[in-house]
């Protein structure tokens, strides 16, 4: 019996996670968090709302974590889990981008696994596994482009919440889906890929796959490429990172591959520069990636609050980095300092 600590257990990931351990024997649901919703509905011998998840994680004593809490939240869990040697299933990219040198070093002391849940890691997880370095040549993270793909900045000075919120392939929870609105998704992503996988950024591409099938690649030195495949539904790589290595059933349905469209694209960084930001951030290291992640996090819940425009959550982000020192985070103390120093520049 495989004993599951769910962090964010309300949200999308948490609720779908819920169904996969329900529905294998071998899983168990030891804990379970959520930051401020009830989970009354929710069945585990721990449980909390707000408050500090390392407590519970003490309490609990799980084989895996499945932290799925959203942005700079889940640092602390992050770090404890590896810490303790704990298996960790990620699905808080932000906790790997904000503190990745200090999470690899507690990964390096705890010798636990970072199992990624987010699809386009998942993939190229899989896409790697039993593959030594210097077999691989370039990562490639796929994207949707999300529901603004195609417009021009002109067309993007006016639109509303409710229209980034409208994704065309995934159903998510708000502040992920404005973040593939804008392509910070892809920029998080960029730099958790630098650290799960230990490439350097400029071997790292994104391309935009619209129908969200092909969920990343993986470039080969003999000029082949992996690639890999499924219907945009995250309960496959949850299933993945929580049975792991056994890959247990699901109940999604084969690729009806006559019906399948496969078109990439190149992202248009001029309209949507937050991908370029990410980049700049993880190229110069330190603490830029959790400047980046902060300042984005204040932008986002501005715009959904109706107190920025779209197009300047952009411009919240390149200020808070040409602002910030970057220098790096010798502890945590530290980062959080960082995290907090950006989230204080000013929102028009």
């Amino acid at each position: 019996m495989k004993r599951v600590a769910l962090l964010g257990a309300t949200g999308s990931i948490g609720r779908q996670a819920i169904e996969i351990v329900e529905a294998q024997p071998e899983l168990e649901l030891c804990a379970a968090a959520s930051g401020s919703s009830p989970l009354d509905d929710v069945d585990a011998p721990f449980k909390q709302v707000g408050g500090d998840l390392t407590e519970l994680l003490d309490q609990a004593d799980p084989d895996v974590v499945l932290n799925a809490v959203v942005g700079f939240a889940g640092v602390h869990a992050t770090l404890w889990t590896l810490e303790h040697g704990v298996d960790l299933a990620l699905a808080n990219k932000e906790s790997l981008v904000a503190a990745g040198d200090l999470a690899l070093d507690a990964q390096r002391r705890g010798g636990g696994r970072i199992l990624p849940v987010d699809s386009e890691h998942s993939a190229l997880f899989q896409c790697l596994e039993g593959r030594e370095p210097e077999q691989v040549d370039s990562l490639v993270l796929t994207g949707s482009g999300g529901p603004f793909r195609g417009r021009t900045r002109d067309e993007l000075t006016a639109v509303t919440p409710e229209e980034a919120l409208a994704h065309p392939t995934w159903r998510m929870g708000p502040k992920i889906t404005v973040d593939s609105a804008t392509l910070a998704n892809k920029g998080l992503e960029l730099i958790e890929a630098h650290f799960l996988f230990a490439v350097p950024y400029e071997r790292i591409e994104v391309v935009l796959q619209p129908t969200s099938i092909v969920h990343s690649l993986v470039r080969f030195r003999d000029g082949a490429a992996l690639a890999h495949l499924g219907y945009p539904d995250m309960r496959a790589p949850i299933s993945y990172a929580l049975t792991y290595p056994e890959r247990a059933a699901t109940p999604l349905a084969p690729l009806d591959l006559t019906s399948l469209s496969l078109v990439f694209e190149e992202p248009d960084v001029e309209t949507f520069p937050m991908l370029a930001l990410a980049r700049e951030a993880g190229e110069k290291g330190g603490t830029y990636p959790c400047v980046f992640n902060a300042a984005n996090e204040v932008g986002v819940a501005a715009f959904l609050e109706g107190r920025l425009p779209f197009l300047a959550i952009a411009e919240i982000v390149a200020d808070a980095l040409e602002r910030a020192d970057g220098a790096p985070a010798r502890d945590l103390a530290d980062l959080v300092e960082a995290d907090r120093a950006a989230r204080a520049i000013p929102v028009a």
